[in-house]
């Protein structure tokens, strides 16, 4: 069965990065495409970035576009969200699973829901 956690949320001020992780067990090498999704105080769960399982295809929202990288290492069964730029808009806890593709844009959420890690950008 697999199981996604993330981790590398904290505190960051405005203009800086960060770097999330999401990693894999109960899987070997692919476990599909991913998604980073976040939610806000007050707002709904949004769509952030994925990529194919082969790691070929990335999407990105608009709102994040030139300032978030996703990537995954299969043999380490992890996926990564590189975050530049901070902006305090960006506060949220951010969650991912596997989205049903990321050929033609952002893929729905097909997986369960973990912690999530949470990110807060403020000075």
């Amino acid at each position: 069965q697999l199981t996604l956690v993330e981790s590398g949320g904290g505190l960051v001020q405005p203009g800086g990065s960060l770097r999330l992780s999401c990693t894999a067990s109960g899987v070997t090498l692919d476990f599909g495409a991913i998604g980073w999704f976040r939610q806000a105080p007050g707002k709904e769960r949004e769509g952030v970035s994925c990529i194919s399982s082969g790691g070929d295809s990335t999407n990105t929202a608009d709102s994040v576009k030139g300032r978030f990288t996703i990537s995954r290492d299969n043999a380490k069964t992890t996926v990564y969200l590189q975050m530049n730029s901070l902006k305090p808009e960006d506060t949220a806890v951010y969650y991912c699973t596997r989205v049903s593709q990321c050929l033609y844009g952002l893929g729905y959420p097909v997986g369960s829901w973990g912690q999530g890690t949470q990110v807060t950008v403020s000075s």
